[in-house]
C-alpha cells in the first residue's frame, strides 16, 4: 500500500471515496480497492485482486478498450 500508485479514483463512492491502487508482489501486479476514512484517518481494503492481463493494458494501468 505505501509503494502502490492510485489508478483510479472514485470520489462519488459511499460512504467513503474510494481508489484503485496498483502495487506489485514478486513481479506480479496486484489491484486493491481502499477507501479512505478522513474522519477516522484510516485507509479500508474493500478487495484485492490479481488483475486479468485480459482486461488490462501490459502495465495493468490501463483498462483495454
Amino acid at each position: 500500500m505505501e509503494t502502490g500508485e492510485t489508478i483510479e479514483t472514485y470520489p462519488d463512492d459511499e460512504p467513503y471515496p474510494s481508489r484503485l491502487i496498483l502495487g506489485w508482489v514478486s513481479h506480479r501486479p496486484l489491484h486493491v480497492v481502499v477507501a479512505d476514512d478522513p474522519v477516522g484517518n484510516t485507509l479500508i481494503v474493500i478487495t484485492a485482486y490479481e488483475p486479468n492481463p485480459a482486461l488490462w493494458e501490459s502495465d495493468f494501468r490501463r483498462r483495454r478498450k
